[in-house]
């Protein structure tokens, strides 16, 4: 979907099948973060912090709750065009879907990603799960998230690509840093 919450709507013409294509892989993404979080979780074991932990377990279900509105808003536009393409485009409902849609996925989720992020590197410094330096860009990055996000439309990618190189050292830690223990 285009970054402009005003254009007009030529994309479904063009990109619907992309944009439904990337709807339905939502949900795989949605389990894929609660299973991050999870492991997360239990990474930090009985040195999770109650207040630092309800942040950040909250910050990731909203987040997710988010994602998913706005996918279901997008996806139900798509649905719409097919049944009457020249009636959605032109109507009122099609521009304030768009807007919601917008709204919830630049502005909303973003934020919730950025909590996501500042709360998870402050655990990081403070138990040591993850070494200083990706919470430090963890920082770094939810910083130009918040104050980047609405002028740089890729930015989007900026949470995903944390959260990859996170769960990339811990899974390198996993086996090649810690010894595992007797069973």
């Amino acid at each position: 979907m285009p970054a402009d919450p005003q254009e007009p709507g030529s994309w479904l013409h063009t990109e619907s099948n992309t944009v439904a294509l990337a709807i339905n892989l939502v949900p795989f993404a949605g389990i894929a973060f609660l299973w991050f979080i999870g492991v997360l979780r239990d990474r930090l074991g009985e040195r999770e912090d109650q207040f630092f932990a309800t942040v950040f377990f909250g910050s990731g279900l909203l987040f997710l709750a988010m994602l998913f509105g706005a996918a279901a808003v997008a996806g139900a536009l798509i649905i719409s065009f097919a049944t009457a393409p020249a009636q959605l485009i032109n109507s009122a409902v099609f521009h304030f879907a768009r807007a919601t849609a917008y709204s919830m996925m630049n502005v909303y989720t973003i934020k919730m990603a950025v909590v996501f992020m500042i709360t998870t590197s402050t655990i990081a410094v403070y138990t040591g799960f993850a070494p200083r330096w990706l919470a430090i860009l963890g920082y770094a990055l939810s910083l130009f998230l918040l104050f980047g996000s609405y002028y740089l439309s890729w930015s989007f990618a900026v949470f995903p690509l944390w959260v990859l190189l996170l769960s990339i050292y811990i899974f390198l830690d996993d086996i090649f840093g810690r010894p595992s223990s007797p069973t």
